[in-house]
């Protein structure tokens, strides 16, 4: 399973991908927001010039009309911007004309495995499950991710990858895994209690305690 990074901040991005584990970016406009992006374009194509992946730019637009002139924008400022769209009846229409130009799409706000379906059949790059969402709702949200490789993996002709999104703790990313996605996005600071167990600082601490009291030997 490939790893993904769910943020706009350059920064944090650069440092994670200095790890050598991510693959991509996922972006929306609450996180733009977050990064005080005001050139949203520049701040995209720095992205994409850094992780040399796939990174999701998502659409504003409700309407079918208005995604195709948004998507065809975005994935106009650079190879690796895949475009992001909603799941609705619009967003289908959409993606299903992006597809045959040849544009990659990441169908987002997937809660159910026909979403997924439909999306795949539409055409869709990647299909986004928000597991920590349905979470919340008091449902089993790996579930899903379980329902969907199942379907996926029923139909030879299906090629889009499953993204887990949504991703709230460390053992979400193993269990999706486990369950069949392809990728998992995660915030950074879900990647970064990814990588710490207590066991190892305490295990590098006492190494380096040791190795202090043979060179004080010495």
């Amino acid at each position: 399973m490939k790893l993904f990074v769910d943020t706009a901040l350059i920064e944090e991005i650069r440092k994670l991908h200095r790890w050598g584990i991510i693959s991509g970016v996922t972006t929306n406009p609450t996180l733009l927001a977050k990064a005080a992006a005001t050139n949203v374009r520049d701040v995209i194509v720095q992205i994409c010039e850094l992780v040399q992946g796939p990174v999701s730019m998502e659409v504003v637009s409700t309407d079918a009309e208005g995604m195709v002139r948004e998507a065809r924008e975005y994935a106009s400022w650079h190879e690796h911007v895949v475009v992001k769209i909603p799941m609705t009846e619009d967003g289908l229409i959409a993606t299903r004309q992006l597809a045959a130009e040849g544009i990659k799409v990441n169908m987002t706000l997937i809660f159910n495995p026909n979403q997924a379906l439909f999306a795949a059949l539409a055409g869709a790059t990647f299909v986004s499950p928000f597991l920590g969402r349905i979470d919340d709702i008091s449902w089993e949200g790996m579930d899903l991710i379980r329902e969907i490789a199942a379907v996926f993996r029923n139909d030879p002709h299906i090629t889009t990858q499953i993204l887990a999104a949504s991703i709230r703790h460390p053992r979400h990313i193993v269990e999706a895994a486990k369950a069949g996605a392809h990728i998992a996005t995660c915030p950074p600071q879900v990647l970064r209690k990814a990588v710490r167990h207590p066991l190892t600082d305490i295990g590098l601490e006492r190494f380096l305690a040791d190795w202090r009291k043979l060179q004080g030997q010495g």
